[in-house]
């Protein structure tokens, strides 16, 4: 038997008498599209890069995790001091995982700050504001299991991370397979299509590859690369976010303003 990609020590206390590992799996599954060892790589994947990436980096403490509501990366994943970790997801949702995680002794690392933002917010710009997001810092946003069910919802959610995400931050994640458009599209085709859209809003996009990533980590996969619409990916905001525009803005009026006076005195 191989060992496992990653150990989840708290899934089991959001499992009823009623429902098996295999049903909560499924309704993950079911979301992103996945098959089963896809969304296990994935998951592994996003797990790592979010590590990698905040241990590079003192100034990357703010961490956005777009989820399903029953994500338990905020509490089995060890953030370094000062992390603000912030959970936008189903709020009904929410509530009940957040109630069973309690119920465990379940608790987000040491020193940092788990906050719930519910996905149907009316104003989502807003209340990630509202609840202390700092545009003007370095951020990273992890996507899966968010319900997005329309390419609509999608064009939405990267306008809201592409005015928050300070230039530099960093998006990667699993697109959900309901987003992929012409299934008889080929993967060149797919992969140009995913590139424009989120350069539209200022990000740098890579499509990763599942059976390279599985190599790397010595995983076989159940099934051919064919069966599994979902998209894994990594993409890097090359845009100033709406903080830093307004902090050059208000920069550039305060240069103009001395300019005026020093050519007032002059006269």
């Amino acid at each position: 038997m191989t060992d496992p990609l990653f150990i989840d020590p708290y899934a089991g206390c959001l499992l009823s008498l009623d429902v098996n590992h295999c049903d909560m799996e499924e309704y993950a599954i079911s979301i992103t599209g996945s098959s089963p060892s896809y969304y296990r790589i994935a998951t592994k994947y996003i797990d790592d890069k979010l590590l990698n990436f905040v241990s590079r980096s003192d100034d990357l403490r703010q961490i956005v995790l777009l989820t399903d509501g029953m994500d338990t990366r905020p509490l089995r994943m060890n953030w370094p001091r000062s992390s603000i970790l912030y959970d936008v997801s189903p709020e009904r949702i929410f509530k009940v995982t957040s109630q069973r995680f309690k119920g465990v002794g379940a608790k987000v690392s040491r020193g940092c700050l788990l906050i719930h933002i519910p996905v149907e917010s009316s104003n989502l710009l807003e209340s990630f504001y509202r609840n202390g997001f700092n545009g003007g810092r370095s951020s990273i946003w992890a996507l899966q299991g968010l319900p997005l069910s329309t390419l609509a919802s999608l064009n939405d959610l990267l306008l809201v991370i592409s005015s928050l995400a300070m230039k530099g931050s960093i998006f990667l994640g699993e697109l959900p397979a309901c987003l992929e458009g012409n299934k008889f599209e080929d993967k060149t085709a797919k992969k140009e299509r995913l590139e424009k859209l989120f350069m539209t809003y200022g990000f740098r996009v890579t499509v990763v590859d599942y059976e390279e990533v599985a190599k790397e980590m010595h995983f076989s996969l159940d099934a051919p690369l064919e069966t599994s619409n979902s998209v894994l990916f990594v993409a890097e905001q090359l845009r100033l976010s709406d903080a830093q525009m307004e902090i050059w803005r208000t920069h550039f009026e305060r240069i103009e303003e001395e300019g005026d006076e020093e050519g007032f005195e002059e006269l």
